[in-house]
């Protein structure tokens, strides 16, 4: 049958448009794989994620943890005894503190209105220690006017503690850190304040003040208020109270977002468990308008997953106690990865990211006295640098100082252990290194493999150069185990070299994406695939 001759033409017009549209395909095809070895297409649909990853300096960032009070003596401590009036007392800086007793009348314990002297202005004086071991972000347990030495009973969020300084000096201090290229972060304590704070004295006063709404007065309450976890000295704010939310964020000249307005970058939040999800919600969108790429870390205990994106990141506590568990061989070393896999999983890459991974601060006992064999701390301290996360670094852990429970984790910084031979300062600069300068460790992907014997886990990205294996034996002997790798782009034959070890190649390569290897009693492994020609030959030519 003749087709008519308008049917014919839109024929031809079809078939010549779907021949060009070919062309082009093939012709960008082309051009793509001209390229070389970036034209693998799944690598350029994850090039820009990883981008994206490494331009936020929230992903994988290195965080340094220090107590104003405890990290540098003032300078100008001479002119500033008065601040410290008793039942106040002002410590020698090689003391170290004890534990008090219960001073009825304070509501407290008395060491908890013992002092050092730090200030701001001594933590400027000492910013290059911090940059010098190699953080991104130097973050200050809380600095708001406060009775106590640790700051978590706020008198008044808008103001320094006097000890500490002003708020030109809080300013003056995030230029320091911002000159440095580093990032600072506050602690936020908006589940309670102190009992002396004059609002919530006002509130306790007159029955009829507004500020009666902003806490939850009821005889059933010890002290006539309700507390956190009871402790008397700390009445818990209602936060249900649309003006309380206005005073902490919601308001332009509220806490966090005025703070934020003034140089800082973000915000740990105290007890974030206890604040909720629908009002972290709510405060990280206050904190995101403010400053766009700012921070919000919440301390949270519980189960990580369902907490984002209320938050940015948490303080990641369970996983805490699985590399701490792993490090002293209490977990089998299967059942640990597992369940290091699960965690990840469940929150999912990029919240994990921007997660601080601490294995001590302020209200645990220090690494050192966790974990006093040393092999054991260092297995800790390889899964902190290589896990997905940004390792929180307490300040003194570094340099191995040790400290049981509240107060001793507190001690003042032992400036005298500062030393390039110091063996604790030495491999934590190392680890911070290989953290900071392998772009897999700070932003990549994570995958488990499957061991009996060993934790085995991958960093990758879009680039096969950047792939680091880690791997942990927890055990009192070595172990000789046989990996199956399932990364596509490690070639058949590929060399691997020791981030830890020597700079040479270690003996054993991959085999058909099989890896044989041993590893020494309680220790690490971090493998990473040579893909520098070997003798004029390269079998990464066509592989990025």
């Amino acid at each position: 049958m003749t087709l008519p001759r308008s049917t014919s033409r839109r024929r031809a017009l079809s078939t010549l448009a779907r021949a060009t549209s070919i062309t082009l395909t093939l012709a960008t095809s082309m051009q793509i794989f001209a390229a070389g070895p970036e034209g693998n297409p799944s690598d350029l649909a994850l090039r820009g994620v990883f981008e994206a990853r490494e331009r936020d300096w929230r992903n994988g960032a290195v965080v340094y943890q220090v107590l104003v009070d405890r990290f540098a003596p003032s300078a100008r401590l001479e002119h500033k005894r008065d601040l410290y009036p008793a039942p106040k007392r002002l410590r020698r800086w090689d003391e170290v503190p004890r534990a008090g007793q219960y001073l009825p009348d304070q509501r407290l314990w008395s060491h908890e209105i013992e002092f050092w002297g730090g200030d701001l202005r001594s933590v400027a004086a000492r910013l290059d220690h911090v940059r010098t071991l190699g953080a991104d972000v130097l973050y200050l347990n809380p600095i708001h006017h406060a009775y106590t030495n640790h700051k978590y009973d706020a008198l008044d969020y808008l103001s320094i503690s006097p000890e500490f300084g002003t708020r030109d000096d809080l300013k003056a201090l995030a230029a320091d850190v911002h000159r440095r290229g580093m990032r600072l972060v506050l602690d936020g304590v908006f589940n309670h304040m102190g009992r002396n704070a004059p609002v919530f004295r006002r509130a306790e006063a007159d029955p009829c003040s507004p500020e009666r709404q902003w806490f939850d007065f009821a005889p059933q309450y010890p002290g006539g208020a309700r507390t956190w976890w009871n402790a008397e000295n700390l009445p818990e704010l209602n936060l249900e109270n649309p003006a309380v939310r206005a005073h902490i964020y919601g308001a332009p000249d509220s806490v966090v977002r005025s703070y934020l307005r003034e140089g800082i970058d973000g915000w740990r939040l105290d007890v974030a468990f206890d604040i909720g999800f629908a009002f972290l919600d709510e405060l990280t969108r206050a904190a995101h308008a403010e400053k766009p790429g700012s921070l919000v870390v919440g301390e949270i205990a519980n189960y990580p997953r369902d907490w984002f994106p209320a938050v940015d990141g948490i303080m990641h506590f369970t996983l805490r106690h699985l590399m701490l568990r792993t490090a002293a061989a209490r977990l089998e070393p299967a059942h640990a990865a597992r369940l290091i896999g699960q965690l990840v999983s469940d929150a999912g890459i990029e919240p994990m990211l921007k997660s601080w991974l601490y294995l001590d601060n302020h209200d645990t006992p220090r690494l050192a006295t966790v974990l006093p064999d040393v092999r054991q701390r260092r297995l800790a301290q390889v899964l902190q640098f290589t896990l997905p996360g940004s390792p929180n670094l307490y300040y003194g852990s570094e340099l191995g100082m040790t400290g049981g429970d509240d107060p001793e984790m507190r001690a003042p910084m032992r400036w005298d252990l500062v030393r390039d031979d110091q063996p604790d300062l030495a491999y934590t600069r190392r680890l911070v290194a290989l953290h900071q300068h392998h772009r897999a460790l700070k932003v990549g992907n994570f995958r488990l493999l499957q061991a009996q014997h060993l934790i085995a886990f991958e960093r990758s990205t879009d680039r096969a150069a950047d792939t680091v294996l880690v791997l942990l034996n927890t055990s009192d002997a070595p172990v000789r185990e046989t990996l199956l790798w399932p990364n596509s782009k490690v070639m058949d034959g590929t060399r691997l070299r020791d981030l830890l070890g020597s700079t040479e190649p270690i003996a054993e390569r991959v085999m058909s994406a099989l890896l044989e290897v041993t590893v020494p009693a309680r220790s690490a492994m971090l493998l990473a695939p040579v893909t520098t020609p070997v003798g004029g030959y390269n079998n990464y030519k066509r592989v990025q």
